[in-house]
Formats: structure tokens, sequence, C-alpha cells
């Protein structure tokens, strides 16, 4: 009975002590990839990912893109990176300026990461608003884009 009582009065301490240890390794391995990798990944979202769709840059956008992305657009259409490749070519962007405003940056420990936020598509005082969700996974040391989807678009009053 005593022995029972023992582990009983133990295991809180060592599972506290196990979850310390697994929370703490998580939070370095995630700090440690965030310091370095969150500054990346806003500029490919805010600078270089809409530089591509605004000069019509495919190289830039073939960077930008794993081999297996796909996205699904605000209409419910599923497209891939050849199919976006195209679209580019042969599709001016139709906006006086345009901003991404990122709501959450989530770098996980194995390389992935969510960037999710809000466009803005400004056209003479005409605002429109799209909302988009992108999985992007650090390859070879380079971070690819392998899966966007976008909805709510929508003018702004």
């Amino acid at each position: 009975m005593k022995k029972c009582v023992l582990y009983i009065s133990i295991l809180p301490c060592f599972l506290s002590c196990i979850q310390e240890q697994k929370t703490t390794g998580r939070t370095e391995q995630v700090q440690a990839i965030s310091s370095k990798d969150q500054e990346i990944l806003k500029h490919l979202k805010e600078v270089d990912w809409p530089k591509a769709y605004r000069e019509q840059d495919t190289v830039l956008l073939h960077a930008i893109l794993g081999d297996d992305f796909q996205m699904i657009d605000a209409s419910g259409n599923w497209t891939t990176k050849r199919d976006e490749l195209d679209w580019i070519k042969t599709n001016t962007t139709q906006q006086d300026s345009f901003f991404y405003e990122i709501k959450r940056l989530d770098i996980l420990p194995n390389g992935t990461a969510l960037l999710c936020g809000t466009g803005h598509i400004f056209n003479d005082s005409l605002e429109t608003t799209y909302q988009s969700s992108n999985v992007l996974i650090k390859r070879e040391g380079t971070w690819k884009a392998v899966s966007s989807h976008v909805s709510g678009l929508k003018k702004v009053d």
C-alpha cells in the first residue's frame, strides 16, 4: 500500500517534469526556427508573392511555389503550380495598389509554416479584400508554398 501511495504522489511530479521538458524543448525549437525564418516568410508573402503576380514574373513565382502546390480560389476552383504560372503569363493585374496583412504566422518544429491574413486590393477609390491561408514547407533550406486557399472576396464600402 505504501508503494502505491508513493507512486501516486510521485506521478504528478514526474509528469510535470516530462511536460516541462517537452514544452521547453518545443519552445526552444520553434524560437530557433522563428527568429530566423519569420522575416523570410513575411517578406515572401508581403513582397515577393505580390511582386510575382504584379510583374508577371514566372521565374519568381516558380521559386515561391513548390512543385506540388495547389490552390483553391475564391470561386472554389482548384489550380496547380503549372496553372498559376500559365495564368500570370497572360493576365496582368488590374490594381492601383495591393498589400497583404498577415494575421497569423505559425512556424512548427517540423519546418511547416501557416501564413494567413487579408489581401487588400485598391482600384481608384474602391477597396476589395479577401482572406487567404497558406501552407509553406521548408525544403532544403528554402520555404516553398504547397497550398493556398482564398475566400471571402468582397468590396469594402
